[in-house]
């Protein structure tokens, strides 16, 4: 399974053609992918009217969603970021943290266009869904 960070839905959502949104179309098409109730929270607040609001609702209701939270995985996305702090590297988003750990301990791929996530792929093991 593939989950699709905001970074890239917006993208997506804005029509902004990059290769994690023509990506991200293919997937649509194969029905490969999933949401998270963190991605999806992060979406709709940039949503720009009750319409767009309504619009992401739809789609995202057709997804598979996964619970991003919970304590073993604050627990888990605490220990990562604490991995990569003595490595010297800082994550600046909590839910980024949360995301890439989910990803990593259920083994989820990642569609991701925000570089915070990087780090995760290259010294914690989360699988980038870029290629």
């Amino acid at each position: 399974m593939i989950l699709v960070d905001s970074s890239v839905w917006i993208d997506f959502l804005r029509a902004i053609q990059t290769p994690a949104t023509d990506r991200l179309s293919v997937l649509l098409d194969q029905q490969r992918i999933a949401t998270g109730d963190l991605i999806l929270i992060e979406v709709l607040q940039g949503a720009g009217s009750e319409r767009d609001f309504n619009f992401i609702l739809r789609l995202f209701a057709t997804l598979p969603a996964v619970d991003i939270g919970g304590s073993e995985i604050a627990v888990a996305a605490a220990r990562n970021y604490r991995a990569l702090r003595a490595r010297g590297i800082t994550v600046r988003k909590t839910i980024d943290s949360l995301i890439a750990t989910r990803c990593i301990i259920d083994g989820y791929s990642l569609l991701y266009s925000d570089r915070d996530f990087d780090p995760f792929v290259a010294h914690l093991g989360l699988r980038s869904a870029s290629a």
